[in-house]
């Protein structure tokens, strides 16, 4: 019996805290039972169990240590002494919900299995017949001495049906070496085996079957079948019986002593789903021919076009509609994904990763996708650029210090059109996005303000206008540049991010590898910036977004500085997307404030200085300026909004099918051109970024280069 115990700590209501318990892993019987003591264990006294089957394991990423089991509605909290034996526990705890789901997963990573893999397995099957022969040969010995009638009979019965077994897989174990001989003959005849095993001891000449080897034109040889398998006593023999007992399988997960305040609703868990949803069966495998065959064009159904007419969508011309793409993608409005009829296709997905693993090439389901690309998103750190652009308006080091960690703490809420989250197209090598923003003249009108910006990041925006653009840099890994500036206040803004996603069981997470540079030109300044890692909660039910990790805002040539903590939320409390920050003067080891709240509501500031905190920034009552972007049919192909609009069309009908047929041209068409490069043994150019050393991306021609 396959067997793995030690000790864990586990959450538990009645104490509120951690408790040490004594946990036993049968993979057998598919339980993980825990008591309260070793001791307790060996007396049998189980203090309850988690049924692993159709379980789901959850990791907190920024918690090397805890973990949860999520099963029949309960969530289990676990915590080990370290990440290692984490990593032991979640590994062992995998393989036994694996071993008992009602599913085959195809690890497309691991080696090809060998030849010597095969007999290996056959090796094993032979050794466990043996078993079974010497378990039959005791049992026939006991049938033997027995006395009693009735138990007699039922032994014999029991023999019978141990016989039956026995013959069946003395026939499978034949068939395989049949398989590998026509897969792999050696000179065209079968090799028999030569060591004395279970098999060979079974298959004795007193048998009248005979089983004709594939192959053996000119050698008249076989292996005959014995139907009295028991002479395999003659040549091997066992002391004592091997007996395997294995606990109870329950009903349902339980705690017995402590009841049901011993774990956490599922639904309270921002780690866990709210209900277990069945593996889907006879799913359709993916097929590129099919996928090129189909038409990306259809006809609208009625009660769609009717709504999207009234919302200026489609309009009618003649007999046909003409779909007005940038009305798409100005209709905000995103609906909610309705995860109760996806969650089995999530499920299926999710069974064919491990946690820790890297999910770049996880190819996620189209339902799931915002209808916008990543290039895209990326301007809503600019959602409010009054905000960034009178960083440069203030006089003193510490006020621009404030104003630039106040733009960078409200710079995250206007990046969430729903309340599911949803994610965004993952950019093609070479795919651009350019916009820019309205803003009030910061000097007197004249034909001077007005002038436009022709050797600008959008050559067709004013001087008074905050322009950006945004070009995806590098595939593998995947990597995103973008460039903000606005000319008459001579501030601009550059960054690069590398995303790395990881499976965390219940949840995704998605690192933002890079940085971002403020650069205020009339103060010589630069302002760095890191990123926070985006999580998705709760992704077998209605996933959530939530941001944690720890930033750094840093100016080098002032000294000023600022600590950032985004705050994931605990499993045992209800806050979240909680924020905190500290700004330090330089050379100061103590802040002269600290700012604390939500990052999507209000956050407040406490002076070191001033007695009562005082609001610092308040998303709520903040206007979203909306970012000016050119028609799509005056767009270049490789424009975000243009390469993806099919996929972007398709998506706000609700069409899922033919999202995905568009989906795969546009990624397929990357894929060729990828082909091309490597025969003709070229390499890809960026238009827009430069690689510099320490892997930054910088704009080729930044407002620094051009006005000073």
């Amino acid at each position: 019996m396959a067997v793995m115990e030690g000790s864990l700590s586990k959450w538990t209501n009645v104490m509120k805290g951690w408790q040490y318990r004594w946990f036993v892993l049968d993979e057998n019987s598919g339980l993980l039972s825990y008591y309260t003591s070793k001791e307790k264990m060996m007396r049998g006294v189980r203090r309850g169990c988690v049924r692993l089957k159709g379980a789901v394991i959850g990791i907190d990423d920024e918690d090397e240590s805890t973990f949860t089991v999520t099963v029949d509605h309960k969530t289990f909290h676990f915590q080990a002494r370290d990440a290692e034996e984490r990593e032991k526990w979640v590994r062992a705890l995998e393989d036994t919900i694996l071993r008992h789901a009602n599913r085959l997963r195809w690890d497309s990573s691991a080696p090809v299995p060998s030849v010597k893999d095969f007999d290996n397995k056959v090796s094993e099957a032979d050794a466990y017949l043996q078993l079974m022969i010497e378990q039959t040969r005791l049992l026939e010995d006991k049938i033997d001495t027995l006395a009693d009638l009735e138990e007699k009979t039922k032994c014999q019965l029991i023999l019978e049906h141990a016989n039956t077994m026995l013959h069946n897989i003395k026939h499978s174990i034949v068939l395989l070496q049949i398989a590998k001989n026509t897969a792999h003959p050696v000179n065209g005849v079968y090799q028999a085996r030569s060591e004395s095993s279970g098999l060979n001891s079974a298959l004795s000449n007193n048998g009248s079957e005979t089983c004709a080897i594939p192959g053996e034109a000119n050698v008249q040889q076989g292996i005959e079948l014995g139907s009295e398998c028991l002479e395999a006593r003659r040549h091997n023999s066992l002391v004592g019986s091997v007996t395997s007992t294995t606990l109870a399988v329950p009903e349902m997960s339980y705690s017995s002593s402590e009841g049901e305040d011993d774990f956490y609703d599922a639904n309270d868990s921002p780690f866990t789903p709210g209900s277990q949803v069945p593996t889907p069966t006879g799913t359709r495998p993916f097929n590129s021919e099919d996928l090129l065959s189909r038409p990306v064009a259809a006809p609208v159904p009625n009660a769609i076009q009717g709504n999207q007419i009234r919302r200026g969508t489609l309009r009618k011309t003649g007999s046909l509609e003409h779909i007005d793409y940038d009305s798409l993608y100005d209709d905000e409005e995103e609906l909610d994904v309705e995860m109760d009829s996806q969650g089995s296709v999530i499920r299926h997905l999710l069974s064919q990763v491990k946690i820790g693993m890297d999910l770049t090439k996880v190819v996620l389901p189209t339902f799931i996708l915002e209808r916008r690309s990543l290039l895209e998103m990326y301007a809503d750190y600019f959602a409010h650029p009054d905000i960034f652009i009178s960083i440069a308006d203030f006089n003193t080091p510490r006020d621009r210090m404030i104003q630039v960690v106040r733009w960078y703490l409200s710079s995250y809420h206007a990046g969430r059109k729903s309340s599911v989250a949803k994610k965004p197209y993952n950019p093609v090598l070479g795919e651009t996005f350019s916009c820019h923003w309205e803003l009030p003249p910061t000097s007197p009108r004249s034909q001077h303000n007005e002038q436009l910006v022709s050797d600008g990041p959008v050559p067709w925006a004013s001087r008074d206008q905050l322009t950006f653009i945004a070009e995806q840099v590098s595939h593998h890994p995947p990597i995103s540049a973008f460039y903000a500036e606005h000319y008459n206040k001579r501030i601009s803004f550059n960054a690069h991010i590398y995303t790395k996603s990881k499976f965390l069981g219940l949840s995704v997470c998605v690192y933002n590898i890079g940085q971002g540079v403020v650069s205020v030109l009339d103060y010589d300044e630069e302002y760095f910036v890191t990123f926070p890692s985006g999580y998705g909660r709760s992704i077998l039910t209605i996933p959530w977004i939530e941001l944690g990790g720890s930033v750094s805002i840093t100016c080098p040539k002032t000294g000023y500085y600022s600590n950032v903590e985004f705050l994931t939320k605990p499993f045992y409390g209800n806050k979240k997307h909680k924020i905190t920050a500290e700004v330090f003067g330089p050379d100061e080891r103590r802040p002269f404030v600290s700012i604390s709240g939500e990052w999507n509501g209000v956050m407040e500031a406490k002076w070191s200085d001033k007695e009562k905190p005082e609001e610092f920034v308040n998303v709520n009552n903040l206007s979203i300026i909306k970012k000016q972007i050119r028609p799509i049919n005056e767009q270049t192909d490789n424009e975000s909004r243009k390469l993806w609009k099919e996929v972007t069309r398709a998506l706000k009908f609700n069409d899922i099918d033919k999202a995905t047929t568009a989906k795969f041209q546009v990624e397929q068409r990357q894929r060729d051109e990828a082909r091309e490069r490597k025969m003709n043994n070229t390499e890809w150019e960026t238009k827009l970024f430069q690689k510099h050393q320490e892997d930054r991306w910088l704009y080729m021609r930044p407002l620094r280069s051009r006005i000073l």
